[in-house]
């Protein structure tokens, strides 16, 4: 017989949600790694809140969150609680009860910008990499390095001129605005929606936006990102971010970083063995000569490392298709940098449980 549409008016609270995810959800083994990097930052935690005074949202509870944000690609914090309120996967990984409240999110907001003051996303990401079960997955002498583009949370039609003239935009939501004849550069203009984004053109051919430049150092045994960096766009800022990278990584042994072509630079080559990196790079020889010559290039850890370094655009695809971060729903370059590193940081998570696995 046809069954009755019958209608539940609420779920009771001794329902846990850990019994309805599937003992074989990816997110379980993501979940233990995630929080036993918590646990580790404790003790930064604690310096970021005062002892006394009316509990605000738990550090914790507030990171999975965001991760979540970027595994599932949740375009907005507005949507996140959204999807917080009625997911019960997501409260069973953040750990709310199913009958929890859920914060309001301008007081969500405030609790994310405590965490960029502390500098919590690089050392979440960095703790993820001390767990005993992570680093020996983890090279500690051969790394890769590149940037990408980030487009800016910005139109083009914030980008006015420094001294305040020209012509604003005619009135209305979208107002239209002429730029022919018009020439503009980032020494004479700048968006008044970010300032810290730079009009910049990735390649002949292709237009200018304003946007950031994100890097990263990966680790070619596993395909793990190490570090990151979050920078103006700008010509140089992909070597100046790969020198400031490996000159902070904690050993001092010899060590091989593989590059593209815009690393063949001869100041480049020369800082890199200063720090006594040896630049794998990938030689640059239209119009002109390479800084590199068959000293390095003859050895078979040459081609090795050229052939690994392009995994590192897995990370920079994941960040932009799944991360959320082709375009920033932050402004400046400190909030921008965190929610990169943070991204960055998720994307280890995803991977780091199949690599156990692989072992």
């Amino acid at each position: 017989m046809r069954g009755r549409d019958r209608q539940t008016g609420k779920l009771f609270s001794y329902v846990s949600p850990e019994a309805l995810v599937p003992r074989d959800h990816p997110l379980r083994a993501i979940k233990l790694l995630a929080d036993a990097g918590l646990d580790r930052l404790s003790g930064d935690f604690a310096v970021l809140y005062a002892s006394t005074g009316r509990p605000s949202i738990p550090p914790e509870k507030l990171l999975r969150a965001l991760l979540l944000q970027a595994f599932f690609t949740v375009r907005s914090e507005r949507q996140l609680m959204q999807q917080i309120t009625y997911n019960m996967l997501f409260r069973w990984f953040i750990g709310l009860a199913i009958d929890a409240p859920v914060w309001d999110v301008t007081v969500f907001t405030k609790n994310r910008d405590r965490l960029l003051e502390g500098d919590i996303a690089r050392r979440f990401l960095a703790t993820l990499l001390t767990d005993p079960g992570v680093s020996p997955l983890l090279s500690s002498e051969h790394f890769s390095v590149d940037g990408t583009l980030i487009e800016a949370w910005a139109s083009m039609k914030s980008f006015r001129p420094k001294d305040g003239s020209g012509e604003p935009p005619s009135p209305g939501r979208n107002g239209e605005r002429d730029f022919h004849g018009e020439k503009r550069s980032n020494a004479t203009h700048a968006s008044t929606t970010d300032p810290d984004a730079r009009l910049f053109r990735k390649s002949s051919g292709q237009p200018a936006q304003l946007c950031h430049m994100g890097h990263l150092l990966m680790e070619n045994r596993s395909g793990l990102v190490v570090d990151t960096r979050l920078t103006h766009a700008t010509g140089t800022a992909e070597r100046d971010a790969a020198a400031s990278m490996l000159g902070n990584r904690p050993g001092r042994g010899r060590i091989t970083v593989g590059g593209d072509k815009l690393y063949d630079t001869r100041d480049f080559v020369a800082e890199m063995r200063r720090l006594g990196v040896t630049p794998h790079v990938a030689q640059h020889t239209n119009g002109r000569r390479s800084a590199i010559d068959a000293r390095t290039t003859r050895h078979a850890g040459y081609a090795v490392s050229q052939r690994i370094r392009k995994r590192i655009e897995e990370g920079f695809g994941w960040m932009k298709t799944v991360g959320g971060l082709r375009k920033t729903h932050h402004r400046g370059t400190a909030r921008v940098g965190w929610q990169f590193t943070l991204t960055m940081a998720a994307y280890n998570l995803v991977r780091i449980p199949k690599l156990l696995t692989a072992a």
